[in-house]
């Protein structure tokens, strides 16, 4: 059994991809789905939000184990201010399929995801299916969700 967020735990590079530099969306931009045009259409609800500070930052990756919570794996990426208890953003895909999702409330702004000092996180999370990341970072598996062509809801629970 693994210790406490060891192995792929929160000081490895997988959250940490969750914070470097992507598309920004505007609160206006909100109501249109962010990335290239597309017939595919994920409209992702994030409940749970603690504060209406900062922004959180949602992160696409494609049905591929390797990319998954990679620093460059993701596929599309926004951010959206933060709105307490709900905050809702919506992102085009490529096309039909598997994907997966991960989101983080940056609530200080500082666009990196919050660790305390023994790599805990310190700023809230989540993940499509609200796979489990007790132990460590939810797998590709867990996490999967299939999008198919037009509007596609997606809601995710943050935990802090």
């Amino acid at each position: 059994m693994k210790a406490a967020w060891s192995g792929r735990g929160w000081a490895v590079a997988g959250l940490a991809a969750l914070a470097l530099a992507g598309g920004t969306a505007t609160a206006s931009a909100q109501k249109a789905c962010e990335g290239k045009p597309d017939e595919t259409r994920l409209h992702i609800t994030v409940k749970g939000v603690r504060a209406a500070a900062g922004e959180l930052t949602i992160t696409i990756y494609p049905d591929d184990a390797a990319r998954f919570l990679s620093p460059r794996g993701r596929i599309a990426r926004i951010r959206v201010p933060a709105a307490k208890p709900v905050t809702t953003g919506c992102v085009a895909v490529p096309a039909p399929g598997n994907y997966a999702a991960a989101v983080y409330h940056d609530e200080d702004g500082d666009r990196k995801f919050g660790r305390s000092m023994v790599g805990l996180p310190t700023e809230g999370y989540g993940f499509s299916n609200d796979a489990p990341a007790t132990l460590g970072l939810p797998t590709l598996e867990q996490a999967r969700f299939a999008a198919r062509v037009g509007d596609n809801k997606l809601t995710i629970h943050l935990k802090y």
